[in-house]
């Protein structure tokens, strides 16, 4: 399997759904190989990709590979997920698509935490213990959310109390 033709049939999917190709790995396990698929996108609210989008998305891209010579004749197990929390932030549309979450950001001299208010094309303001800093994305060597349990009620939700 080559990850460049892989590409080629997954993008076009992906795009019809209004999904976006975040990586593509692929892991030989014996006989078999695991493609692993990992998507991203706006969605309808332009907070992420939903779980009914994937899912569509998953079922069209099995059937253009089981169509496609791109996987050759070895047999492979498909995987086809979003990004997650745990994978770093690291384009301006990842700290979009979060926002009014909290996150860490390593710096070259200090490691912040605090809660995304707002994205520009090249810097993430976000609000530390009420007081807002607005960082230069260059200057962020390393970003990623924080799963809260208990994430107070905000107006980034879009959802009604």
């Amino acid at each position: 399997m080559q990850d460049s033709q892989l590409a080629s049939v997954i993008e076009p999917i992906l795009a019809s759904h209004g999904l976006e190709l975040d990586s593509l790995d692929v892991t030989p396990v014996g006989k078999r190989s695991i493609l692993r698929i990992t998507v991203d996108g706006d969605g309808p609210s332009g907070r992420g990709p939903l779980l009914d989008d994937i899912a569509s998305a998953s079922s069209a891209i099995s059937a253009a590979l089981d169509e496609s010579t791109a996987v050759g004749n070895s047999p492979y197990t498909l995987e086809v997920s979003s990004r997650g929390v745990s994978k770093p932030l690291t384009e301006a549309k990842h700290y979009r698509r979060n926002t009014g979450r909290l996150v860490k950001l390593n710096l070259a001299d200090e490691t912040l935490t605090g809660r995304i208010q707002e994205v520009a094309d090249d810097t993430v303001t976000i609000e530390i213990d009420g007081t807002q800093r607005v960082i230069a994305l260059a200057d962020i060597t390393k970003a990623v959310v924080q799963v809260e349990l208990n994430r107070p009620a905000d107006d980034f939700d879009g959802e009604d109390d």
